[in-house]
């Protein structure tokens, strides 16, 4: 999880945005509107990074079409200590827009 982790968040230049969806699905799950809307980011962009973070088991759905909500899954939920070791390490700041 540790590579995959630094791979997604560390190692792009979606690392950032990418970050900023897991810590917004980690208060409450979301569909990709209200991600686009909360993030301030254009909506392709969050569906982007959604179908990355999917296809890595880092978040998972339930739904359909636009009301297809996003969860994160019980294994990123479970190693949220390692995704904020990364994010020390790198020295992404969410804040920043």
């Amino acid at each position: 999880m540790r590579q995959l982790l630094w791979w997604l968040i560390g190692g792009s230049r979606g690392g950032r945005n990418r970050l900023r969806i897991v810590r917004t699905l980690e208060e409450r799950p979301m569909n990709t509107n209200q991600l686009s809307n909360e993030l301030d980011l254009n909506y392709k962009t969050v569906q982007h990074h959604l179908e990355v973070l999917e296809e890595n088991n880092i978040v998972t759905t339930q739904g359909d079409d636009y009301g297809k909500l996003y969860f994160l899954t019980d294994r990123m939920t479970h190693n949220l200590d390692i995704l904020e070791e990364v994010v020390e390490q790198t020295d992404i700041d969410t804040n920043e827009t």
